[in-house]
This record gives structure tokens, sequence and C-alpha cells, in this order.
């Protein structure tokens, strides 16, 4: 009995114990999670979600993006300031504090289009960050008309109940019409290289060709990224989620918050490409009432759906929802940012995993002033967004690799990207990219999205393996004329011997030796 009286205090105690986890405090001590994991990656991660914000917000509201990236010293060497500045729609007064200080606060999470952000956590965790290693609160400028001033706030973000809190609100003048500014002070190591921020907006510029970037670093001279097209991507259309890529759990929810008034009108409107004969087919398979009320539908429906939907074809989701770069633009990025002798691009058909639509596009610098002792630099990116992170861990990384460059006429260890003077972009454009992890930095490889970037690779690998051919051949020509150029004058020597020729007919018959060799070299 006294036994059963400690168990049960000690049951009691532990109870006591427990309590809700915030996102925000489950973030606080995971920030590794989001790719806050060190001072350098901290500043890319930090610099990546502001400008990714800026590029959504200017792009949705129709606006030519122009952004300025600045990052200065602050307080001490592992302190820094980054500043970006853009000059999209600006962010409505009572928006800004849930937008720059909540987690798992933004409007992309429930709708199927393609767009940089996703889950709502990018900006105010790199505010969140910032908060916890300097102390600083996040620093907002935002101006949505000219008619109007601007509106500042500091905010800090509470990660015990996930809230902002509001250390000030005033009006400010700001000389733009209209458009947003972020500052936020963090502890961050700025470094070049390939995982930084320089290459990181580098890569930007590439897959953006419609964005004016200005990026001031905290050493060296400015750089600006001129736009190489004022034409705005098109606008990516929602889509309704479609049946293929739902699973039991998500159409529990989808008829609880659905507004049809019985299961077939359910399966009609709230799913994409279910027209009125594949219903009845999916209701037939299930056995269920077409006119059933969703109300009294639980989880054994919903199983019976699911199943059924898996035994009915259904067409393709539709592709409106994704807005490639286009074979062009990227043929234009490339070409404004690399010294390469030859640029090929391939966009693909729209593909499709687990209900979700995406595309891939490659696109390939060969040549000029890039290294040719090295193994080729890999370009990935995901709606735009460049991964300069865990690269191999990602689906780009490994069909890269498992691609057979040797038949091009590259090198390649076994197991291993190729060698030679070449970078590889490689674009997966999707309404729901499937990430590794929250920070974004790798696509997962799922074998239908493995399948289209080896496709992709594959065509732009047999221009570059006739490409290559032909440097070859012209190489081996050039020497074989070289080598007859260097004995024409011995040649001239020995017919001027044989034949008794004077100095200027000799001369004569060497320059005619040499038309002789240059006329065949043009044929």
């Amino acid at each position: 009995m006294a036994q059963e009286t400690s168990i049960a205090a000690k049951a009691r105690a532990m109870a006591s114990k427990q309590r809700e986890i915030s996102i925000s405090e489950f973030f606080t001590k995971n920030r590794h999670l989001l790719g806050f994991d060190s001072p350098r990656r901290a500043l890319l991660t930090t610099v990546k979600e502001a400008v990714d914000n800026s590029l959504d917000a200017c792009e949705e509201a129709g606006i030519v993006p122009e952004l300025d990236v600045t990052i200065e010293r602050a307080n001490g060497e592992d302190r820094l300031r980054v500043i970006v500045t853009d000059n999209g729609p600006g962010v409505v007064k009572a928006q800004v504090p849930n937008i720059f200080a909540k987690l798992l606060y933004g409007s992309k999470f429930h709708t199927l289009k393609q767009s940089r952000g996703q889950q709502g956590l990018g900006i105010s965790a790199a505010g969140m960050y910032g908060q916890m290693t300097t102390g600083h609160p996040v620093k907002i400028v935002s101006k949505i008309s000219r008619r109007q001033k601007a509106h500042y706030f500091e905010l800090r973000l509470d990660t015990a109940k996930n809230r902002p809190e509001i250390l000030c609100d005033e009006q400010v003048d700001w000389e733009q019409a209209h458009g947003t500014r972020v500052t936020i002070e963090l502890e961050a190591r700025y470094q070049k290289g390939r995982q930084s921020v320089d290459e990181y907006l580098r890569q930007t510029a590439i897959a953006n060709p419609h964005v004016r970037l200005t990026y001031k670093p905290p050493s060296g001279e400015p750089m600006v990224f001129d736009r190489g097209t004022k034409a705005l991507p098109v606008e990516p259309k929602v889509i309704k989620p479609h049946p293929y890529g739902v699973e039991v759990g998500m159409i529990v929810n989808l008829l609880k918050g659905s507004k049809s008034k019985g299961l077939r009108a359910f399966l009609m409107n709230d799913l994409s490409r279910v027209s009125a004969r594949v219903a009845d087919e999916i209701l037939k398979e299930a056995a269920l009432s077409p006119r059933a009320r969703l109300s009294r539908l639980g989880n054994v429906e919903a199983e019976k759906i699911f199943r059924a939907i898996r035994k009915v074809r259904i067409m393709a989701p539709p592709t409106n929802c994704i807005s490639p770069i286009g074979e062009d633009l990227i043929l234009r990025g490339l070409k404004k940012e690399i010294d390469a002798d030859l640029f090929l691009t391939k966009s693909r058909s729209p593909a499709v995993y687990r209900g979700n639509p995406f595309l891939i596009e490659a696109g390939i610098a060969l040549g000029g002033g890039i290294p040719a002792d090295q193994p080729v630099k890999v370009m990935r990116l995901a709606n735009r967004v460049p991964m300069l992170y865990q690269n191999g861990a990602c689906a780009i990384t490994k069909s890269v690799t498992a691609t057979d460059w040797k038949k091009y006429g590259l090198q390649q260890p076994k197991g291993a990207l190729p060698v030679g003077p070449m970078i590889i972009m490689v674009h997966v454009a999707s309404a729901w990219v499937p990430f590794t992890s929250e920070s974004k930095d790798a696509i997962a490889s799922y074998p239908e999205i493995i399948k289209e970037i080896k496709l992709a690779l594959q065509e732009c690998g047999r221009h570059i393996g006739r490409y290559i051919k032909r440097r070859k051949r012209e190489a081996e020509e050039l020497k074989k004329r070289e080598y007859i150029d260097k004995y024409i004058p011995h040649i001239g020597i020995a017919l001027q011997e044989i034949l008794d020729l004077s100095e200027k007919q000799k001369d004569r018959t060497i320059a005619q030796l040499r038309d002789i060799l240059e006329r065949s070299r043009k044929l």
C-alpha cells in the first residue's frame, strides 16, 4: 500500500513538471535546424531569408525588384549588422509585428503554388537568432504609399509564448515611395568562398535576372548585379491538393474544413482534377454515398477514400502553379556573371511527385575562365533560391554524380563529381519543394526528381560531348598545321637546292605553301 502511494506521488510530481513548449522555445534550443549552427552560416541564413522575403513581396505586387544588401561591422569583431532594403509594396502596420517576430506566421504555408518561402519561419527566426546572440531587437521600416509616412518598429520575440513584443512603434520620414528595410544585428562571421554571402547573392542574380541588386560587404568594394531583363516571372496560380498527394489525415482535415454539402461535391470542389466521372469512380470504389454528409464522416471513411483514390486513374495536377526561369533567361543570367566559351540550357516538361507538380531546369557553362583541374562547380537552386550547404545530402548533387560524364568527354572519378572547366546549374521549381530540413539547404531524393534531373543533364551532356570532340579535333588539326608550318621553310630551301631556284623564287614558293595550308584550314 505504501509503495502504491509513493508511486502515485511520483506520478503527480512528474505531471506537475509537464508544460506546453512553444515553437519558439523549440527552435531556440534547436537553431541548427533553421541554419544557424555556426556564425558564418548564420550570416548567410539571415541575408537569405531577408532577400527571399523581399523578392517574393516584389513579384507578388508586380514590382520589378531593386534590393540593397548591406553588411557592416557592429560592436566587436564577432558582431555584424545586416540591412536589407527593397522597393516592394511594404507591409501594413498591423502585420509588421507578426511577420517579423512570430514563428510560423505567413501566407504561403496553406497555399499550393511556387514561392521562395513556405513555412513562415525564415525572417522571424533570423530576428530571434539576432536577439539571442546580441540582445538587440529587429528593426523594421516599412512604407506602403508615397502619401503616407513610414512605420518604424523595434521588435522582440517572446519565445515562451511565440508572440511579438513591440519596443518601439512610431512614424518616420523615409525617402522611398514604398518598400521595407529590415535591420538585424547578430553574432556572425563574414568570409568569402563557396558558402559565402557573396556567392549566394551572385547565384541569386543568375537565377533572378529581373533583379537589380546592390551589395555592400563589410570589407572590400561594393558590388552591383545589374538586371538582365525587366520582365517579371509569370505569377504562379494557387491550385488545390491533388488526390495522389493527400494522405488519410489530410483527407480528414479537408473534410472538416470543407463547405461542400455532400461527399461528391467535396471531391470535385476541394481536390484538383476530380471531374464528376472521377468522383463517381472514387465513391463506387470506396462504397460511399455521394450525398453523405461530411460532418458524419471520420477516419474510417477517409481511409476508404484514400484507398479508392489509388485505384482510380486521375489526370496529373495543373502546372500553372509553377513558374520556371526559362531557357532564355537562364542563358542571360549565366552569361552576365560567368566567363565561359559555351553555354547550354534545358527546361524539362513538368512532372509530378506525390501529387505535387515540379519542373527541372539545367544550365551549363563550359571553358573560358573556369578552372580545368578541379571538380565541376554545382549550383543548386530551389524556386530560384540558391542552396549552399548540405551538398552531399541533396538530390541535385546525387543526380550530377550519378550521371556518366565520361560519355561526354569529361574525366570523372568513380562515385564523384566530374573534373573539368564546367559549372552546372540545376533549378527545381515546385509548388512544394521536399526539403530535407527546415533550413531548406537540400532536396529529398525522390526517384521522380532524380530521374528528371538526370534527363536534363544528359540532354546538355550530349551537346557538351559534341563540342568537346569538335574542340579536340580542331586542336589536333592545329597541331598538325603548326608542325607543317614549322617545316615549310626547310622544304623551300630543299626545293631551292634541287631546282636551283633564286632567293626570290624560294620565298614565293614558301608563301604559296603557307597559302595552301591556310586555305585547307578554312575548308
